[in-house]
């Protein structure tokens, strides 16, 4: 890879209302005099992304697949594990960061939305 080109990319679809809720979230991020007011809101739309990104790259290409009813239900069992304990550990780590440490994470949340 040269200085000129950039890195390569793995991107999902995922639902307007979710893209809707993502953009009104990081603008008022971005605007707001203390983000950390924004902390919870945050936490939860990470963690509702990373679901939908588990889903993107992982459940429905198994679906595609057709692997199978009991393949399919195992798979759909072990995200819904994992997000449950993802997602307080997500919620806790970003309800500690300060107004600058959100803003990263918007930063970096508007970089993978490309």
């Amino acid at each position: 890879m040269t200085a000129s080109t950039s890195p390569p990319t793995l991107r999902f679809c995922y639902a307007e209302a979710l893209y809707t809720k993502t953009t009104h979230l990081l603008e008022t991020l971005e605007q707001v005099e203390d983000p950390t007011k924004h902390r919870s809101a945050l936490g939860d739309l990470v963690v509702e992304l990373t679901q939908a990104g588990l889903e993107n790259y992982f459940l429905k290409p198994l679906q595609s697949a057709k692997v199978g009813f009991m393949v399919q239900q195992t798979a759909n069992l072990g995200v819904a594990s994992a997000t449950r304990i993802m997602a307080p550990m997500i919620r806790n780590i970003i309800g500690r960061l300060d107004g600058k440490q959100l803003l990263s994470i918007s930063g970096s949340i508007r970089q993978l939305m490309g």
